[in-house]
């Protein structure tokens, strides 16, 4: 299961990033986003989704969120 198929407040563990983007794994990794790590989706909106990752709160594309696999907490 992908970031972008949950409801807002839902809980998640990250399982891991679906992607062979170095870079990409390295800017999810700055935002605190890497396996293992709870995250929260706040919100979906057309485009995007926020989530929150610790005390801060981002927002990335639904391309992105589509790489992200998670596990229910």
């Amino acid at each position: 299961m992908y970031l972008s198929e949950i409801k807002p407040g839902k809980d998640v563990l990250v399982k891991n990033i679906d992607s062979d983007d170095e870079e990409l794994k390295s800017f999810l990794f700055s935002l605190g986003c890497y396996s293992g790590e709870r995250i929260t989706l706040v919100a979906c909106r057309r485009g995007g989704v926020t989530l929150a990752v610790k005390d801060a709160r981002y927002n990335i594309d639904t391309e992105l969120a589509r790489k992200i696999e998670i596990c229910h907490v």
